[in-house]
């Protein structure tokens, strides 16, 4: 299980043949890499199952090549015991909200831990041959936020901006910035291309930047239309027979950040309320990773001394309310009984 969201095999995948399986959307979330938290957010996993599914049939539109095959109906027709006999379907034949989504699978090897924060990706791509989930996370910018990490990794001018230092405000980037970071090692990492390039085997590294801009034009293109800001993102990707599909989920309020009205509608609200609300366990878990870097422990969380409280009843209420007019609002239905996105925006505003 991932901190949001479950995983089911129901064909495993060969070294020639994709598989296929299911995701199912809890309403767990998960802030600054803790994993799970105490708390469940109402609706959320049918909010990012539905708005994964939508952005799923906007790139097919677009051309762009997914694992994606269909979600399952809550409410299958009289044929089908349950969605675990049913048939996948798509988005718009679905009675209620989904929250499981079929998925193409691929193969995905252990990545052996060599200490010293060192991994043997050799041994990765050894296992995984030419049917793999690429271990990279390849992330895409619109704009560059204040406390960015974007802004340590270079000057203005290195991302076409006319200006000698960053601006204590949000910069809107003259063209969209891919990077690539690592997916499975216990703290992410930016690389450079050099290291990008190996670690994604034989899958090539400009066909992964340009399916990520694919991805983000299509997301920036239904963002405005609906009046949302695409800030930015990251799709994963598997290789497979010569080909790259987009993988996990795309487009999601956790997977991507969006705002409206100058107000993030992303799990960024939540991550925001705790460094708020409990920063003793927000430096925690800064101190823990540090640690854990410096000792060449793979799990930093066994470093860690706190853990986070409880969200108080009325902030999850929020919270799985912006999740939900957020998702109505973005794809144009009325999926969820919610606010309206400006009331809901409004609420999350002074939490």
């Amino acid at each position: 299980m991932t901190s949001v969201k479950e995983f089911r095999v129901e064909t495993e995948p060969t070294a020639t043949e994709l598989g296929r399986g299911r995701f199912v959307f809890t309403d767990q979330y998960s802030v600054f890499d803790w994993g799970e938290m105490p708390d469940h957010v109402p609706k959320k996993g049918a909010s990012l199952c539905t708005m994964g599914a939508f952005n799923f049939d906007r790139l097919a539109e677009a051309d762009v090549p997914t694992h994606y095959v269909g979600v399952y109906d809550p409410e299958p027709d009289a044929d089908a015991v349950d969605s675990d006999t049913a048939d996948p379907v798509a988005l718009a034949d679905c009675a209620a909200p989904p929250t499981e989504m079929a998925i193409e699978l691929t193969q995905v090897p252990d990545l052996p831990y060599l200490g010293d924060g060192a991994y043997d990706y050799d041994a990765y791509h050894d296992a995984a041959g030419e049917n793999y989930l690429i271990p990279l996370e390849i992330v895409f910018r619109n704009t560059v936020p204040v406390g960015s990490s974007l802004r340590s990794r270079g000057s203005p001018t290195e991302y076409g901006l006319d200006a000698d230092e960053w601006p204590e405000e949000v910069v809107d980037l003259p063209e969209p910035v891919v990077e690539f970071s690592t997916k499975y090692e216990e703290q992410d990492r930016y690389l450079s291309r050099q290291e990008a390039d190996r670690i994604a085997g034989v899958a090539d590294l400009d066909a992964l930047g340009d399916l990520a801009l694919a991805v983000n034009d299509a997301l920036n293109r239904r963002a405005e239309e609906r009046r949302f800001v695409h800030e930015d993102g990251k799709i994963e990707c598997l290789y497979h027979d010569g080909e790259i599909k987009v993988a996990d989920v795309v487009g999601t309020f956790d997977e991507n950040r969006f705002s409206y009205g100058g107000q993030e509608i992303s799990k960024e609200v939540v991550r925001q309320y705790y460094k708020r609300t409990d920063p003793e366990w927000v430096e925690a878990v800064s101190d823990a990773k540090s640690r854990a870097r410096e000792a060449g422990v793979a799990d930093w969380r066994t470093l860690c001394e706190r853990s986070p409280e409880s969200l108080p009843a009325d902030v999850l209420d929020a919270v799985s309310d912006l999740y939900a007019a957020g998702t109505n609002a973005y794809i144009g239905t009325e999926w969820f009984d919610a606010p309206d996105i400006e009331d809901a925006v409004d609420a999350v505003r002074d939490l």
